[in-house]
């Protein structure tokens, strides 16, 4: 059975209000193409430079969710919300939280970011999530009607141990929304996605954040789908809000098959992550 799906591309800044007008203007035009899951990028609904003061976390059932969910359902479209500053019990913290939303507005699941990102960039600029983000520890998985998906978060896409997890618990999508650097996303954007699909033979659905955020902050964008045998089906220029690909299981079903690289696997299945 062939699904279409689609990978969001946005440039959020701190304004809430204007990020989640804009989602919502994408999920509008996903639904008007019969899409039936898009994935929103990193930082969807807020991205700060760290020095403006503003503490962006809520909880799940907070007004942002919320306002997401109503529209999922309005538009009966599912949605992958790709890293939402989830409140922890650390008030000074937050999980990085990707969370799923059906077609009737309901939460599937959510998944809180393993993988914090630190780096020290070559024009000296310095990225420490940890400082401000709280570490997940769960590898999820979500069964939706058309396939299983398996949730990342950016920086985990550096780590091939989480998507071998996530292809023993069964997912035939990957998804990996992000706010990947101007720097590190020119470099090796797309050279890993591609890695990531051929390796675990599933379709990749990456959405992208792109452009300058704030005075600290740029990204790379290139939002994208990937194919199991590692093709790009579809991907966002500069301008292009939105990727759009059929998926199709059966081919997934027919490349393991034929080529059972999971059966040929020697080394120890477990302590993945």
């Amino acid at each position: 059975m062939k699904t279409l799906i689609a990978a969001a591309q946005m440039t959020s800044t701190n304004d809430k209000h204007e990020n989640l007008k804009r989602c919502e203007d994408i999920i509008a035009r996903a639904s008007g193409f019969g899409v039936q899951l898009l994935g929103l990028p990193e930082n969807f609904a807020f991205m700060g430079d760290g020095d403006d003061g503003v503490l962006p976390a809520e909880p799940l059932e907070g007004p942002t969710i919320k306002r997401l969910q109503a529209c999922a359902k309005q538009h009966g479209i599912w949605l992958a919300l790709g890293g939402f500053q989830e409140a922890s019990p650390d008030k000074n913290k937050h999980y990085n939280t990707h969370i799923v939303i059906n077609d009737q507005g309901e939460i599937v699941t959510r998944y809180r970011k393993i993988h914090l990102f630190s780096v020290t960039l070559p024009d000296g600029r310095v990225y420490n999530e940890a400082k401000s983000v709280m570490a997940g520890k769960e590898v999820v998985v979500c069964q939706a009607p058309f396939f299983t998906m398996g949730l990342s978060i950016c920086y985990d896409l550096r780590f091939f141990g989480l998507f071998s997890a996530l292809r023993d618990k069964g997912a035939e999508l990957l998804l990996i929304p992000a706010a990947f650097t101007a720097v590190t996303g020119q470099a090796h954007w797309e050279v890993l996605l591609r890695a990531r699909a051929i390796e675990t033979q599933s379709y990749v659905l990456a959405a992208a954040q792109i452009g300058k955020h704030n005075q600290n902050r740029s990204t790379h964008g290139h939002a994208m789908i990937i194919d199991p045998w590692g093709t790009v089906l579809a991907q966002c220029g500069r301008t292009s809000h939105l990727a759009l690909a059929e998926i199709d299981l059966s081919y997934v079903k027919k490349l393991r098959e034929q080529m059972p690289v999971w059966q040929h696997r020697l080394l120890a299945k477990n302590d993945h992550v």
